[in-house]
């Protein structure tokens, strides 16, 4: 049975959408829970703070739910989307948006719910700092979602853009890699940065009198951490806007999607162990705040280690993409 360019692209499109809900929705599921669960452990320490530890559950996962939100408006507008000039480029271009979307809000679901759930914990600890953990709570959790917002970009992007001029060979397999470069790289970016945030809420309520070094501190290294999702973007802009020209290889469509693939799972590692360092900086930064300069120079240090990885990703999907 033969389709017309029409009904391909309409596949591609609801394909798009089942794959950008459906992975939108594990992240902040489990971001949710995660925060739901140590809420429960909150109140059972303190029953009579069960009212305002339900609040900061409540906001806490409300900010978790953010990431599938962005997830739920890609999906809803490659289901209605109307394409004025049907091409299997645009196809192409509307399944990667679905796959960068779904597969870029996973991170931020889930590191949004360890600034939620340690802010919880911390206020039955520190009953007067209830105010400042909600504020580091929701600026920890807001940072994490800074790799789902650059999914939802190339998403756009990659729905709006007119590609109709553009050769089929090897176009497709650019927008496709351009999808999951941005997506799978902001899984570590978005789970790294809810590290640095849970451990901030904890250090805030361990020790009041180090907010500002803490905050300091988790804003660094959040920062470090967002740097392999920013590679994934950076790839996917050069494979979305460089023009390539018509070639019937296969090899120049696989060196294209290779580099996608590459630089998106190249930053998942990074992403999560530039978390973990700053993690425990800022832990630490907390209970031995006269050492916070020492804690943060090795931070910093172990960071760049950690981030030399994703650069490596980098490196080799520019070789892929120029040279090849």
């Amino acid at each position: 049975m033969a389709y017309d360019i029409s009904t391909w692209v309409n596949l591609a499109a609801f394909t798009g959408a089942g794959i950008a809900m459906g992975l939108g929705a594990v992240g902040a599921a489990i971001g949710e829970g995660y925060t739901a669960s140590e809420a429960s452990v909150a109140v059972s320490r303190n029953t009579k703070l069960s009212g305002d530890v339900f609040k900061s559950m409540l906001v806490g996962q409300a900010v978790a739910e953010s990431a599938s939100i962005f997830a739920l408006v890609i999906a809803i507008l490659l289901l209605f989307l109307d394409v004025p000039n049907p091409t299997l480029v645009k196809g192409a271009a509307l399944f990667g948006a679905g796959l960068c979307m779904g597969f870029g809000a996973i991170g931020s679901g889930v590191g949004s719910g360890f600034p939620g759930g340690q802010a919880c914990r911390g206020m039955v600890h520190q009953p007067a700092m209830a105010s400042r953990l909600t504020t580091n709570m929701l600026i920890g959790s807001a940072v994490c979602q800074t790799p789902a917002i650059f999914a939802m970009v190339v998403a756009l992007i990659l729905m709006f853009v007119d590609f109709s001029s553009a050769p089929l060979q090897p176009t497709w397999a650019a927008l496709l890699g351009a999808g999951v470069s941005t997506g799978l790289a902001a899984i570590g970016s978005g789970i790294g940065g809810g590290l640095a945030a849970g451990a901030s809420c904890e250090g805030v309520a361990r020790s009041p009198e180090a907010v500002g070094p803490v905050t300091t501190t988790m804003l660094v290294g959040q920062a470090v951490s967002q740097t392999p999702s920013i590679f994934g973007l950076l790839i996917s802009f050069v494979l979305v806007f460089k023009t390539f020209p018509e070639t019937a290889a296969l090899q120049t469509a696989m060196a294209l999607l290779g580099a996608g693939l590459c630089m998106g799972f190249g930053g998942i590692g990074p992403g999560i162990g530039n978390g973990m360092a700053a993690e425990g900086a800022v832990r630490w930064v907390a209970r031995r705040v006269d050492h916070a300069g020492d804690l943060m120079r090795t931070m910093l240090v172990g960071q760049a280690v950690s981030q030399s990885t994703a650069i490596y990703a980098m490196v080799i999907s520019l070789v892929l993409i120029f040279v090849v």
